[in-house]
């Protein structure tokens, strides 16, 4: 019997292997930087569009758009459509859940 029992290894399993990518990882470190909420943050704040993220990073729109869709069916992002923009931010316990998922590991449980 595995000793990884109480957490679901497919779920963290996807996760990584979205972030496995260095354009995907860039973003999602990128949006977890700008755009995680905090008690300052408005939800204005914390939520980037696709422009707004190919601009910070360099990289074009459409290839922004590709990532995303893999951060987003990882559940580590949301997006959401705004009128002609498409706004993406950080989903807050997909954080937490891989901090938790690290203290597990440390912890050995």
């Amino acid at each position: 019997m595995s000793k990884y029992n109480n957490i679901n290894l497919d779920e963290y399993s996807e996760r990584f292997k979205a972030l496995s990518n260095p354009h995907r990882l860039n973003i999602f470190l990128y949006l977890a930087k700008n755009c995680y909420p905090g008690e300052l943050s408005t939800e204005k704040e914390m939520r980037m569009t696709v422009g707004e993220l190919g601009e910070g990073l360099g990289i074009v729109p459409s290839t922004v758009s590709h990532h995303l869709k893999e951060l987003r069916h990882a559940k580590l992002i949301r997006m959401e459509r705004k009128g002609k923009n498409i706004e993406c931010w950080v989903e807050p316990s997909s954080v937490e859940g891989l901090i938790d998922f690290f203290k597990q590991m440390k912890e050995g449980k």
